[in-house]
């Protein structure tokens, strides 16, 4: 129990951040699941697992408010599913001294892409077409890979190459949810019995991750967006760096 209450918080103040930033779900209770021991492979799976409940209600919610773009969402959604399914099969196929520095850099580097955030402005808009399909794969990809990532990878980068924010966190919300099933299939088929010894942290994930939900808009509304994409940035630098020398 005491476990379970651990995960709780963990998913509680991950679907804070990422109900008030619109990302870094992943991202953030990945790293905190990392730093905690598990192996990689393990983490991902058991932040994708409950994941797959959290992206449903989300991208339900965007649809319903008429956030999404419908052509956006089409190519987004078949790339990242393929990427996303290749990197779960991936991260549980090789060995876990290999890829956990690996994994730690990537997050690393996730974190310093949302310090970035914090600190740019959009550029003028680009024609999505020549480059969503190649971004989504990849985004899928790194996501199962890294526990987290499509929202810091695919919204990041077409917001920051102007597209409209609305229709790109809506889009990349409603695919989220069938990128993160596709992974969460992967990784059941892979390591499926090594899951079920597993079960507080998806639950724990679960759990706060719903009790949260509510309370993110009034995150968002009190806390300036940029403030917490700093401390977020290097809060995941910080614990990612820790995990590298710990390897080192």
């Amino acid at each position: 129990m005491d476990q379970v209450l651990i995960y709780i918080v963990v998913g509680f103040a991950a679907q804070l951040i990422d109900g008030a930033l619109g990302m870094a779900y992943g991202v953030t209770s990945n790293t905190f699941l990392l730093s905690a021991g598990l192996p990689p492979k393990v983490a991902s799976a058991c932040v994708h697992m409950a994941e797959v409940f959290t992206t449903l209600v989300s991208g339900l919610s965007h649809l319903r408010f008429g956030n999404v773009d419908k052509a956006l969402f089409q190519k987004l959604v078949i790339p990242g599913v393929i990427g996303g399914a290749l990197g779960a099969y991936i991260l549980t196929t090789i060995d876990e001294s290999i890829i956990k520095p690996f994994v730690s850099v990537y997050l690393v580097v996730m974190g310093l892409m949302i310090l970035r955030k914090a600190f740019t402005q959009a550029q003028e808009e680009h024609d999505i077409q020549t480059y969503v399909i190649p971004l989504a794969a990849a985004g899928g990809f790194m996501d199962a890979v890294g526990g987290g990532g499509w929202g810091p990878v695919v919204t990041s980068t077409m917001v920051a190459r102007g597209h409209n924010p609305r229709l790109t966190i809506g889009s990349v919300n409603l695919s989220e949810f069938f990128v993160t099933a596709g992974e969460s299939v992967m990784f059941l088929l892979t390591i499926g019995e090594l899951l079920q010894a597993h079960g507080q942290v998806i639950v724990g994930l679960l759990v706060g991750g719903v009790i949260a939900a509510p309370l993110a808009a009034y995150v968002c509304n009190k806390i300036s967006a940029r403030a917490l994409m700093v401390i977020v940035g290097v809060l995941v630098i910080v614990l990612n760096v820790r995990t590298l020398l710990q390897y080192l």
